[in-house]
């Protein structure tokens, strides 16, 4: 049993959105498959990754670094002690040699898609959903039904607060019950008015989020929070820079009500300093880790036991990205949900296709791996690259 290739594609998922740091005009991301030399039911197995969005595709690090380190190591320090399948975890150490510690940044996402296809490879050959395998390995309970809530709600070209309530309307009819928009692009004054429109639009139907993606300073955090104060707000997420964590302890003498941040913190290292430093309230506050971008499930489990450290729970993480590489790991490990993109970033976001949101959660599906193929046009595009 071994990796007889490692592929990546970089691909445009570019979009006249925006939020209040960045546009998309020009984002890609990168797409991998990782190639065995295992047949299950006839066909090769083959394990599928991305990296989320807001990342650039690192597909130079991984050609130029990753992939042959993987490819150039021993078929057989890769593989589980029994032989009987791939070892994530001896496969995430084979990439990281020679690797010094600390300057995570662009490096974590190209570890963590590669990771990613690793994982859907395993669960595949051991002819399992994702989910339930890592249920079974942490000897625990698996719940296939998951909390998701709808992000959107971007500044876009033209777009009013009608477009905006009627965005948010759809996606309160495709059963969820949470809902996600951006503010930090416009004054707040206005960003005030997009506020008050969705609140009226959603009424008791529905919570509202919303995201700064850390775009303010102290003084503009506090002056946002005192206006959020007014309303029933889900969370405030990523209020400033994701490693001031002295910003984000300061917001909490401001806000009483639920916060969020890190998605764009990309080790187990940062993580630890978050808690650390960064005030944050176990009792309400939510964790946004993001696997994809931060080196993979084999780092995010090291994260995970940061959290058991810390005293907080694992209910308390709801994943950046909305992939469905989070929802295995919400539903296997026992996470409080996991963020989704019902219209955005397509074919990479949402589910497969006859997953359904009913009062805000999904079901996973009983398909091997990550469950890629269930998703006719992201699959389509997945096995372009392997075959």
């Amino acid at each position: 049993m071994r990796i007889i290739d490692v592929r990546e594609v970089t691909k445009p998922i570019a979009s006249p959105i925006r939020n209040a740091y960045i546009d998309f005009s020009k984002m890609t991301a990168s797409l991998v498959a990782v190639v065995t030399d295992v047949v299950r039911d006839g066909r090769r197995v083959v394990g599928y990754g991305f990296n989320s969005n807001g990342r650039y595709g690192p597909g130079g690090l991984i050609r130029e670094r990753f992939r042959d380190r993987i490819l150039e190591a021993e078929p057989a320090g890769l593989m589980n002690d029994a032989g009987t399948s791939l070892d994530p975890h001896r496969i995430w150490a084979a990439m990281m040699q020679n690797e010094k510690p600390g300057g995570h940044g662009e490096r974590s996402v190209a570890v963590g898609t590669i990771d990613m296809a690793i994982w859907d490879a395993v669960a595949k050959i051991e002819g399992k959903p994702l989910f339930r395998l890592l249920a079974e390995r942490e000897q625990r309970e698996a719940d296939p039904r998951v909390f998701v809530y709808a992000a959107g709600g971007y500044y876009y070209p033209g777009k009013d607060n009608g477009a905006l309530r009627k965005e948010m309307r759809s996606y309160l009819d495709r059963g969820y019950t949470v809902v996600k928009m951006k503010i930090g692009g416009a004054s707040i004054e206005d960003d005030r008015g997009r506020i008050e429109s969705v609140l009226e639009e959603i009424g008791s139907e529905a919570r509202l989020a919303v995201d700064a993606n850390g775009r303010f300073d102290l003084e503009t955090g506090i002056a946002y929070a005192k206006m959020l104060r007014d309303y029933p707000l889900f969370w405030y997420e990523e209020i400033g820079d994701p490693l001031d964590y002295a910003l984000q302890a300061a917001i909490s003498e401001f806000y009483d009500a639920p916060m969020a941040t890190g998605e764009n913190l990309f080790s187990h290292q940062d993580a630890r300093n978050l808690l650390r430093y960064g005030g944050m309230r176990a009792d309400r506050d939510f964790l946004q880790f993001d696997c994809a971008l931060s080196y993979g499930l084999v780092e995010y489990l090291r994260t995970l036991d940061i959290l058991r450290q810390f005293g907080w729970s694992r209910s308390r993480c709801i994943p950046h990205g909305g992939h469905q590489m989070s929802l295995n790991i919400a539903a296997g490990l026992g996470l409080g949900g996991n963020e989704s993109y019902p219209d955005l970033f397509q074919p990479y976001g949402g589910f497969p296709d006859t997953v359904k949101v009913i009062d805000g959660h999904i079901t996973m599906p009983e398909l091997p791996g990550i469950g890629f193929e269930g998703k006719s046009d992201l699959i389509k595009v997945m096995r372009a690259l392997a075959d």
